[in-house]
């Protein structure tokens, strides 16, 4: 399925492309928005070639990866990037996570990305199940999938090996069902 495009009132979500080279080294390669990510700053060089395989990715048949930009609707300027995977050990079941410049952070921005990923998934895709992980000092990611519908479902003990020590893992998730209870509960509101 090529291209994705998603969108809610401030934010949209696109497929990537290499000019978001930059915009994904601005958070991938600063140290303040991988503080709390499952890898180091990466240099200039290696997000492009994280890049050029997100896009290669896309054409993919079956595509099993769907990298995405996301940008602030009114400029289209990229503020961040989400990525979700399917799960190879969970049928009908996906992977995510996300990320964004720290000078877009406190605004709600986390929040409406995973909401239009949980839509891609469930509404798009037809998936069943979706999850995330976050580091368990990033307070800042509870709130944000809390409240975008997600459930904490557990800690995966000494799960990445990053800045030369084990960090666990706290999982998240969302089924279907949820996610379409939410929309319902949230139309009604």
């Amino acid at each position: 399925m090529y291209p994705i495009t998603r969108h809610s009132s401030r934010l949209a979500l696109r497929e990537l492309t290499i000019d978001d080279v930059d915009a994904v080294h601005a958070i991938y390669g600063s140290p303040e928005a991988t503080e709390h990510m499952s890898f180091t700053p990466r240099s200039r060089g290696q997000v492009d070639l994280i890049v050029a395989r997100w896009i290669a990715s896309a054409s993919a048949t079956p595509r099993e990866e769907y990298a995405l930009a996301a940008t602030a609707r009114h400029s289209g300027e990229p503020i961040g990037c989400v990525r979700l995977a399917n799960d190879p050990h969970q049928p009908s079941a996906a992977t995510f996570g996300f990320a964004l410049r720290p000078d877009a952070w406190g605004v709600g921005y986390g929040r409406e990305v995973v909401r239009l990923i949980c839509d891609l998934a469930f509404t798009e895709l037809g998936l069943h199940r979706l999850w995330a992980a976050r580091s368990p000092h990033n307070i800042a990611s509870e709130r944000t999938l809390l409240a975008a519908g997600l459930t904490e479902e557990g800690r995966i003990r000494a799960h990445v090996h990053v800045r030369g020590a084990w960090r666990d893992s706290i999982t998240y998730s969302i089924l279907r069902e949820e996610w379409e209870s939410g929309q319902a509960d949230a139309s009604t509101a």
